[in-house]
């Protein structure tokens, strides 16, 4: 797992709200299992984020609280 890469997918969803995971894979190069796995462990880190449903395809979306744009 890169840290840097986990920063960078913070900073993507402060910057651009919700966002797709096989969009977020693209854009970082990385599998969509990859970005789960980064996801998770920035939540295990206490960064709030929350995942839903789409629907279409049952394609996760990522959004990060608003409140975190205080850190």
């Amino acid at each position: 797992m890169s840290d840097s890469r986990l920063f960078k997918i913070l900073y993507y969803l402060l910057k651009n709200g919700t966002t797709p995971v096989k969009e977020l894979a693209e854009i970082f190069e990385v599998s969509t299992r990859t970005i789960h796995r980064d996801i998770d462990s920035l939540g295990s880190a206490g960064i709030p984020i929350c995942t839903s449903r789409g629907r279409h395809g049952g394609v996760y979306r990522i959004s990060i609280l608003r409140a975190a744009k205080s850190i």
